[in-house]
């Protein structure tokens, strides 16, 4: 178990926080103040402990100066103070004096929010690499460190693993209840079901190795589902495939013939707009001209029916391209299904989580995970470093 808030001195302490504060954003605003809303708990409970709290997050990629202002932190700062109620300071740079000055001039109960930390990576990628000086000069400014940036716990990065190694640190409380709610699944209740959806194959490859034997059913949608039907000899016309993984899906589809469940019907169009003609067809009668972009009605019954029995449900990837208006009805059906049979279900963050909020039903599973990459690393036993340079209790 390792160590949380709760187990570090607060009182008049500097904390660092590490936020995921990595919101979409348009035009310099915020289309989806999800992760700002999550970090909540986890500030409320350091300013209830009187102490100086110093966020820190990333928000994009910052690979040249054009990417500065589009990923600025300054909305993020409003939106949080509004959600705070309480005034949140932005420093507009990740280092120097006017850093240092906000930072040595707090009183209990306030609140920074350093610039994008991604800013160094203009630099030699000093954050995403993980720069000894610059994770030395952050955890100079603080006395604590708070790690509750759950979506890049698959990082090691400065700002997490950097601050980590050099102050008492623990996780935050979002940390704490993603975590508690992936446990659930090391050890899962049966029949254990993996719906998998997305485009690619080789983002689910370690996924799929690692829970193939311990799910009863791996049910495949979307994209990925067509690289599949192709290694069983479907005919699968223009849709996408994953040509890097064809004998990956030709050896599951082999070895765990009962376990692998794919579409038998599909949404087929005949060129990749919401507006093209489309029909619902057999997987064995797309017309050369077609391409299948989302699952069909019968293969929701399929679905359904194995679900019908399922303990809990781990769900990673859409099952159809959800942007397109006529292409939801695959991942609708059966998330109304989990959510009316009242089916444990965790949805592995990124794209299913969007396409859930999108669709009305984020709020209803049993949770939304936070972080995609961080999810799936999990989901593929791999060790998180953001998480494994936090102590344990003791």
């Amino acid at each position: 178990m390792k160590k949380n808030i709760r187990d570090l001195e607060l009182s008049n302490k500097k904390v660092l926080i590490r936020c995921d504060f990595n919101v979409p954003m348009k035009n310099g605003e915020i289309r989806d103040d999800n992760r700002i809303v999550t970090s909540i708990p986890t500030i409320k409970y350091a300013l209830e402990q009187n102490a100086k709290i110093i966020l820190f997050s990333h928000l994009g990629k910052v690979k040249e100066e054009a990417d500065l202002e589009k990923n600025n932190l300054r909305p993020v700062a409003t939106r949080l103070s509004e959600l705070l109620g309480k005034e949140v300071t932005f420093v507009s740079v990740t280092r120097g004096e006017e850093l240092e000055n906000a930072v040595n001039n707090m009183n209990v109960g306030d609140i920074i929010l350093v610039q994008n930390t991604r800013y160094e990576d203009l630099d030699g990628k000093k954050e995403s690499k993980n720069d000894e000086e610059l994770a030395s000069y952050w955890a100079s400014l603080g006395d604590v460190f708070v790690n509750d940036a759950f979506g890049t716990l698959h990082r090691a990065h400065a700002s997490n693993s950097g601050l980590a190694s050099k102050l008492p640190s623990g996780i935050g409380f979002l940390v704490e209840k993603e975590l508690t709610e992936l446990s659930r699944l090391d050890n899962p209740e049966k029949p254990f079901v993996l719906i998998l959806g997305g485009s690619k194959v080789a983002d689910k490859i370690g996924v799929i190795e690692n829970l193939v034997t311990k799910a009863d059913y791996i049910l495949i949608g979307g994209g990925m589902a067509f690289t599949f039907l192709k290694a069983s000899g479907i005919n699968t016309a223009k849709s996408v495939i994953d040509e890097e993984s064809l004998e990956f899906a030709k050896k599951m589809v082999e070895m765990y013939p009962e376990k692998i469940i794919l579409p038998t019907d599909v949404n087929a169009f005949v060129e990749f707009n919401n507006d093209a003609d489309n029909r619902y067809v057999s997987v064995n009668e797309l017309n050369e001209n077609e391409m299948g972009l989302d699952i069909g009605p019968n293969t929701v019954e399929k679905f359904t029916n194995i679900l019908s029995s399922a303990k809990i449900v781990f769900w990673n990837g859409p099952l159809g391209v959800y942007e397109f208006e006529k292409c939801t009805e695959g991942s609708k059906k059966i998330l109304e299904y989990l959510v009316n049979n009242n089916i444990p279900t965790i949805l592995g963050g990124g794209d299913i989580v969007a396409a859930a909020t999108d669709l009305g039903y984020k709020e209803k599973v049993t949770h939304a995970s936070t972080g995609g990459g961080a999810t799936l690393e999990y989901m593929e036993g791999k060790d998180l470093p953001g998480l494994t340079s936090i102590p344990e209790r003791n």
